[in-house]
C-alpha cells in the first residue's frame, strides 16, 4: 500500500496542515481529546521556523517595551509548562543584560524591567532577578569589553536545546493516542461543498508517481507558518495576505561566555542574544521583512556583517573568520504596518465561519514559547465546531521523553557513557530503546563519526520509531550532529548507508540523499562565498 492510502480510506474529525511546533501541538491536544486527526507537513516535521528559531523558551524581555504584557504573561505561564512537561527539552539558562556608561534613565529603565518580567512570572519556579557590579560581572564573563562597564543584571529564563525534537515528541505522542502524521505530504488544495471547506487533497512528495488522494475532514487548520497565505489561496481559492514574513538569521562561534546575553545592537537599538548552546556561542536575530519562498533562506554577508558588528560592541576578540556556520528561519508574524520588529508576536485564530470557508481555522503567528497555547486554543475553536466539550490536558501531561523518570542511569554493555549521557539528553526516558537496539545487535553501537558521540543505533530507531525519510531528517532534525563542529559531514555516508538498508534505497537514491545533505551544508556557508566573491571584486577595482 502506498504511503498515504490509509489516509484517503477514512474521513477526520480535524486536518492540520503544517508539521511545524504548532501544528505537531495542535495534532498532539486533538489526539488527546479523543478526535481523529491527521497532519500533513510538505517537507520535513520542524524543518521550517522551528528549526531556524533562537532556541529560546522565554517571555521576551524586549515586548515589555512594546507594552505587550498580555504576550509576555502567557510566554511567560508557558515557559514554566514546558520546564514541567519536557526538562530533557527545555532546560533554565541564565542571562546577564550588561550595562556601561548608561545614564540613570537607562538604569531605571532595567530596573523595572527586570521588577515587572518578575511580577509577571509570579508562578515560576526560576530564581528572581538580581544585579552584579562590575567586578562580579567580569569574574563571570572574562571576555565582555571592560571599558565603561558598569554592572549586569541576572535574570533567567531557559534554553530548548533542539525545538526540532520537541516537534517531533509531541508528533510521536500524537500518534500514540491515534493521530495520523505525515511528512513529506503537501496539500494541494481543498475539498468544497459549496463555500464548506470539508477536506483536502495532497500528493505524496516522496512518489512522483503516487496518485493524488482526498482526504475528508470536518475541520481543516491550516497551521502553515510563514507558508500560509500561500496555503490559504489554495484552499480557498483566493489569494490571500494575511501574515508578515521576517527572517532572522543566526550565526556560530567558539564559546566566549559562560551565561547567555541579552544585548542592544549598536547599530539600530535591536535586541539580541548570545547564547551558550553546544560548546558553541550562538548570536542571533535579524529582524528583516523576506517576500521570497521561506524555504530559500541563508544568511546573506550582510545580515552575518550586522550580527558580528553588533556582537563585537560588547565582545572585541570577536573574530569574523571564526564564523563557523549560519541558520536563517522565517517567521510569520500578524500583518501589521511598522518596522519589523516592532511588530507584534502574538497569534491570532481565526475561524473560517466568520469569513465565508466555514469548516476552515486559520493559525496566524505564534511563538516557540506559546505553541502549546497556540494549539490549546485552536483545538479549543476546533471541539466547539464538532460540538465536543472534552478539555485540554497537554500542559499536565509529560511528552514521552520525561515520562517514566527512574531512567537506568549506567551505559549497557558496548556503550561508553558519553554516548548513554548524550542519548539520554536528546531522548529522555526513551534513550532506553535506543540502547536496546544496540545492546540487541553490536553492529549498531559502533559511532557514525569521530566528532560526536551518535550511533548507528539511532538511525535505526529514527526510521523505524520517528517517521525518518531522508538522511537530512536524520543529521538535522532527529539528532544534533547538523549542529556539530563539522555538521555532521563525517557521519552522512554512514547514516545513508544504514537508511539505505533500512528504507531499501537503491545506491542512485543513496547517492542523492548525500548529496541533498551537501547542499544543506553549502546554504549554512553560503554567506561566506559571498564575501568572498565581494572581496574579489573589490580587489578587481582597485
Amino acid at each position: 500500500m502506498r504511503r498515504l492510502q490509509e489516509a484517503s480510506e477514512r474521513g477526520f474529525d480535524l486536518v492540520i496542515i503544517g508539521g511545524g511546533i504548532v501544528g505537531a501541538g495542535i495534532a498532539r491536544d486533538a489526539a488527546m481529546r479523543g478526535l481523529s486527526a491527521a497532519l500533513f507537513e510538505k517537507e520535513d516535521f520542524g524543518g521550517g521556523t522551528t528549526a531556524g528559531s533562537t532556541r529560546l523558551i522565554h517571555g521576551g524581555l524586549r515586548y515589555l517595551e512594546m507594552f505587550d504584557f498580555g504576550l509576555v504573561r502567557l510566554d511567560l505561564k508557558e515557559r514554566e509548562t514546558l520546564l514541567r512537561i519536557a526538562p530533557h527539552l527545555v532546560r533554565p539558562l541564565e542571562f546577564l543584560v550588561p550595562f556601561y556608561d548608561e545614564g540613570w534613565f537607562n538604569r531605571l529603565k532595567i530596573k523595572a524591567g527586570m521588577v515587572l518580567y518578575d511580577l509577571l512570572s509570579f508562578d515560576k519556579s526560576l530564581p528572581r532577578h538580581r544585579f552584579l557590579n562590575a567586578d562580579e560581572a567580569l569574574a563571570r564573563e572574562p571576555h565582555l569589553r571592560r571599558e565603561g562597564l558598569r554592572g549586569a543584571a541576572s535574570f533567567y529564563d531557559a534554553q530548548a536545546y533542539s525545538p526540532e525534537r520537541l516537534c517531533i515528541e509531541n508528533l510521536i505522542d500524537a500518534r500514540k493516542h491515534g493521530a495520523r502524521v505525515y511528512n513529506y505530504a503537501e496539500v494541494t488544495g481543498a475539498l468544497r461543498e459549496g463555500a464548506a471547506v470539508v477536506g483536502v487533497r495532497v500528493r505524496d512528495a516522496l512518489d512522483a508517481g503516487a496518485p493524488e488522494i482526498k482526504v475528508r475532514a470536518r475541520v481543516v487548520i491550516n497551521a502553515s507558518g510563514p507558508w500560509f497565505d500561500a496555503v490559504a489561496g489554495r484552499l480557498t481559492g483566493t489569494p490571500a495576505r494575511r501574515i508578515r514574513t521576517t527572517k532572522g538569521i543566526h550565526i556560530t562561534c567558539p564559546q566566549m561566555i559562560n551565561s547567555a546575553m541579552a544585548l542592544a545592537s549598536p547599530i539600530d537599538g535591536r535586541l539580541f542574544f548570545v547564547i551558550p548552546w553546544l560548546g558553541y556561542s550562538w548570536i542571533g536575530t535579524t529582524d528583516t521583512d523576506f517576500s521570497d519562498d521561506p524555504g530559500r533562506a541563508r544568511a546573506t554577508c550582510g545580515d552575518v556583517d550586522y550580527i558580528i558588528r553588533s556582537a563585537q560592541a560588547y565582545f572585541p576578540e570577536l573574530d569574523p573568520d571564526r564564523v563557523i556556520f549560519s541558520n536563517a528561519g522565517v517567521r510569520a508574524l500578524v500583518m501589521a504596518e511598522g518596522s519589523e520588529s516592532s511588530v507584534s508576536r502574538m497569534h491570532r485564530i481565526v475561524d473560517g465561519a466568520e469569513e465565508g470557508a466555514p469548516g476552515l481555522i486559520s493559525v496566524l503567528g505564534g511563538k516557540l514559547t506559546g505553541y502549546r497555547a497556540v494549539a490549546e486554543e485552536a483545538t479549543d475553536m476546533a471541539c466547539r465546531r464538532l460540538g465536543t466539550r472534552q478539555q485540554c490536558t497537554t500542559a499536565a501531561t509529560p511528552l514521552p521523553g520525561a515520562r517514566n523518570a527512574g531512567v537506568e542511569r549506567s551505559a549497557p554493555q558496548g556503550v561508553d557513557a558519553e554516548t548513554a549521557d548524550h542519548l539520554r539528553g536528546l531522548y529522555g526516558a526513551r534513550a532506553n530503546e535506543v540502547l536496546l537496539l544496540a545492546t540487541a545487535d553490536e553492529r549498531l553501537c559502533r559511532r557514525l563519526s569521530a566528532h560526536a558521540p551518535d550511533i548507528a543505533a539511532q538511525v535505526v530507531f529514527a526510521v523505524r520509531s520517528e517517521q525518518c525519510l531522508r538522511a537530512a531528517d536524520f543529521i538535522w532534525r532527529r539528532t544534533l550532529l547538523g549542529f556539530s563542529r563539522d555538521q555532521g559531514r563525517s557521519a552522512i555516508a554512514n547514516v545513508a548507508e544504514l537508511m539505505a538498508e533500512e528504507l531499501g534505497w537503491s545506491p542512485a537514491q543513496k547517492t542523492a540523499e548525500i548529496a541533498a545533505c551537501r547542499r544543506i551544508h553549502d546554504k549554512t556557508q553560503a554567506f561566506r562565498i559571498e564575501t568572498e566573491e565581494i572581496g574579489s571584486a573589490a580587489g578587481v577595482l582597485r
